[in-house]
């Protein structure tokens, strides 16, 4: 047995972390003791800093990582999506392929042991089949025009079909409201549902809105411009427009595992009818990704008031500059002055392990389980992020 040893040690199965506490682990990662050091002067391995379990990521993209450094910031959605555009397949597949590689190895040596990623195609499904990480595959779907309602779904059965064959867990879901017709968002949504998970990019932007609410704004003149079908104006925020397109899916409630991604312009009417038709809900956080195309963060402080399951992702490198969830919870830290470390931990680690519904090995140090061990460094004096905290992964 191995053991290590650190000022603070978050088991997350507890409310508080253990001061001057220790870990011991099994060759195979698998935790076989934790507890408090009667003696820390005695210690072989003693970091100054906190170890906590293995990070889970909820919203990623991967396959996009070839995008890093391509995007101008602060653009809006619309001018977001320009760039998509402009710049998807720009590289040819083996570039791709090599930075896949590349930042799902970064992601595991800083401590990612989950991810659920958004996968368009198949580029990376040899590199996940391949990884240590565990990864659910949210095979994403865009098809404005209703006519292509039943194309579209034959092609993304076929990309199932793939990462059937490669071993990994996967499903369709569908994108958002502004890229789906009607039709599309309900059968993607039905076909998704089977698989006990979903996942759904949601209330992004005020653009989002006002598209869907009245029928106007950059995203509504960007689509019509474009020869594109718009969503029906509802006069309904889109989470409420999904929550019906849904519904026609199959009725409430709904037992399924949903991740609603982003969040940004959630409201109280949205979470009413979140918890009215959802047993299972759970909200991916991107704050830097929404810093980075709109300057905007979710109302964590509303969604924590009313005891939602908070996750945290990365987004992808096309509005991002890096992918790292250290770095997504001293964002938040930032936005909430009484976040402790333990509470965003427990939406890194606990509610992500949930979402996936991988609790029972990962989320938590307990004896038993194997979720790897991460080291997170350069904590301040009162046991918080700091700029320069990092994480790096022990076992």
């Amino acid at each position: 047995m191995t053991r290590l040893a650190a000022d603070y040690i978050y088991t997350l199965d507890r409310p508080d972390p253990i001061r001057n506490g220790f870990v011991e682990y099994s060759p195979e990662g698998v935790v076989t003791a934790v507890g408090v050091c009667e003696d820390t002067s005695k210690e072989e391995i003693f970091l100054e800093g906190a170890i906590v379990p293995g990070f889970i990521n909820t919203h990623c993209h991967v396959e996009l990582s070839y995008m890093w450094k391509l995007f101008r910031k602060g653009t809006g959605m619309a001018g977001f999506i320009d760039q998509i555009n402009a710049l998807r397949d720009t590289k040819p597949l083996p570039e791709k392929i090599a930075d896949i590689r590349h930042w799902m190895d970064v992601m595991w040596e800083r401590g990612v042991s989950a991810m659920a990623d958004i996968s368009n195609c198949d580029d990376s499904f040899e590199i996940k089949r391949e990884s240590p990480m565990y990864t659910r595959t949210f095979l994403e779907v865009f098809g404005t025009e209703p006519e292509d309602c039943a194309s579209v779904m034959e092609g993304v059965m076929r990309l199932k079909e793939k990462a059937d064959k490669m071993g990994l867990d996967a499903a369709p879901t569908p994108h958002a409201c502004y890229t789906m017709s009607p039709d599309l968002l309900t059968a993607v949504s039905a076909e998704g549902l089977k698989s006990g998970f979903l996942s759904y990019h949601s209330e992004e932007t005020e653009e989002e809105e006002d598209m869907i609410k009245y029928g106007r704004g950059a995203m509504w003149d960007n689509r019509k411009a474009a020869g594109m079908s718009v969503p029906p104006v509802t006069g309904k925020s889109s989470l409420l427009y999904f929550i019906d397109m849904l519904q026609k899916a199959h009725p409430a409630p709904f037992d399924e595992h949903i991740l609603l991604v982003h969040e940004v312009c959630m409201d109280q009417e949205g979470i009413d009818a979140v918890k009215a038709v959802m047993r299972h809900p759970y909200i991916a956080l991107c704050p830097c990704s929404n810093l980075f195309i709109h300057n905007a963060l979710p109302p964590v402080d509303l969604m924590r008031r009313n005891g939602l399951k908070l996750t945290v992702g990365t987004d992808s490198l096309s509005s991002n500059d890096d992918l790292d969830i250290v770095r997504e919870l001293y964002c938040l830290q930032g936005a909430s002055e009484d976040l402790s470390l333990g509470e965003l931990l427990t939406w890194a680690c606990v509610n992500g392990a949930e979402f996936l519904g991988k609790e029972k090995t990962l989320g938590t140090i307990e004896i038993g389980k194997c979720p790897g061990l991460v080291f997170i460094d350069n904590l301040g004096a009162d046991g918080r992020l700091t700029a320069g905290s990092c994480s790096y992964r022990l076992v």
